[in-house]
């Protein structure tokens, strides 16, 4: 019976080892090969780039681009019935070894630089392209809008909601929420967090600006795939848009030429209705002194007929 049950306690502790072994990374499901370590924290690889990801927290935003890419161009990403790709805003990134984004980005022979959100903050060059530094991004600003509804929601209760989200949900300390503002039907929620401030092991707001547009959008990067359900006073909320704006340290370096369309046509406009206005003062003045010329002539002529 003895080497039997030496069997049995050999295979019970096998068991038990793999059953340690494996986990599941809540926060992130774009990894695989996900193990525990000898903490019992889940450690796996991130897709596309084989990057180590913590999973008791965040991944960063250049690690989650990268895996998202790879994932739609291998058929692994799940999308949404009525998903179709944001051209402009995903691209295939460079990630540091920390999973920070590298400062110059490139697609082929077109590069640019980019913040610590890893935005693009130049225009777009050849491959000579100098990018001296990393500009960090201090101040992200979430815009929201909501559905129509008959009354406004309670401000203070909606404060309350997102903060408490955002810190429990996205970890996030609770100094960096700087304002979250609501002007009917607005919602605008500030975060702010520059270099100085940030300590080791805080989350940074790049990645959970990145997790949170994610999860009003629908496409929750956490393992259970539920995105946020806004409540307010248990009261369902529906967000119809969501835009994020950055701010970086260092102000960003676009010429003319890369403006928008509709940016350009507003600042002409402006310099149109300008000259337009310059001319009008022109003709306004030069007519008001021909008139005051006049006058002073006909005057002339009365006091000399006086005279006479």
């Amino acid at each position: 019976m003895k080497p039997l049950c030496g069997a049995a306690l050999l295979l019970l502790l096998c068991l038990a080892a793999t059953a340690r072994s494996s986990c599941v990374c809540e926060k992130n499901k774009r990894v695989t090969d996900c193990r525990t370590d000898g903490s019992g924290r889940c450690i796996c690889q991130a897709i596309g780039s084989g990057a180590t990801v913590d999973c008791s927290t965040l991944t960063s935003k250049c690690l989650l681009m990268k895996a998202e890419v790879m994932g739609s161009k291998s058929g692994r990403r799940e999308k949404p019935k009525d998903a179709f790709e944001d051209t402009d805003g995903l691209y295939d990134p460079e990630c540091e070894n920390t999973g920070a984004f590298k400062a110059k980005q490139c697609n082929g022979t077109t590069c640019w630089c980019v913040n610590t959100a890893g935005v693009r903050r130049t225009d777009k060059h050849d491959a000579d392209l100098k990018c001296n530094q990393l500009v960090r991004t201090m101040w992200i600003i979430i815009e929201m809008k909501h559905a129509e509804r008959n009354a406004p929601l309670n401000a203070e209760s909606l404060k309350k909601f997102f903060t408490d989200t955002i810190t429990s949900r996205y970890q996030l300390d609770g100094r960096y929420i700087t304002n979250v503002l609501y002007e009917n039907p607005i919602i605008t929620i500030d975060l702010k967090q520059n270099a100085s401030q940030k300590l080791v092991g805080d989350v940074d707001i790049a990645d959970v600006a990145y997790y949170f547009e994610k999860d009003v959008k629908g496409q929750s990067i956490f393992h259970n795939n539920a995105g946020i359900n806004v409540s307010i006073d248990n009261e369902p909320v529906k967000l119809e848009k969501t835009v994020v704006y950055y701010v970086d340290e260092i102000a960003p370096e676009f010429s003319m030429k890369s403006l928008t369309p509709g940016l350009i046509a507003v600042i002409v406009v402006v310099l149109v209705a300008i000259v337009a206005a310059i001319v009008v003062l022109v003709l306004t003045r030069r007519r008001k002194g021909k008139y005051v010329k006049a006058e002073v002539k006909e005057m002339n002529e009365m006091h000399r007929g006086l005279n006479a």
